[in-house]
């Protein structure tokens, strides 16, 4: 969805659900179901390729599963459930004290593989 330019300059911009939460939320109320990147897309009134992306990158944290041309939530909810719970502690402290400095985080955090990458 485009934003005017003087939104765009202040900083003023629309703070809903970003396009990854959107495409879990659409998963997840449908769950019984698989869908194709544009269905997702429409479904969510959403560009396809954004959405395309966002799919990739929730299959790589294990949140959506794929089969060909087919998307769904992944059969695992709790690691929804826990992935929404840590994100919504983030968007709450990013709140209260205006963020994590990545330069800090990056400095104290450890060198963990994530864990789909612990198999390999």
């Amino acid at each position: 969805m485009p934003v005017r330019i003087e939104e765009f300059e202040t900083g003023d911009l629309p703070n809903g659900p970003s396009v990854p939460e959107q495409v879990l939320t659409y998963l997840y109320t449908n769950r019984d179901n698989a869908f194709t990147r544009s269905e997702i897309a429409t479904g969510i009134d959403e560009d396809p390729n954004t959405v395309g992306t966002s799919l990739s990158r929730l299959k790589q944290r294990d949140l959506v599963r794929h089969k060909g041309e087919y998307w769904a939530i992944t059969g695992d909810l709790d690691r929804v459930r826990d992935a929404y719970d840590l994100h919504a502690i983030t968007e709450r402290l990013n709140e209260e004290d205006e963020g994590i400095d990545p330069d800090e985080w990056d400095a104290v955090a450890p060198d963990e593989p994530h864990p789909s990458e612990r198999d390999r």
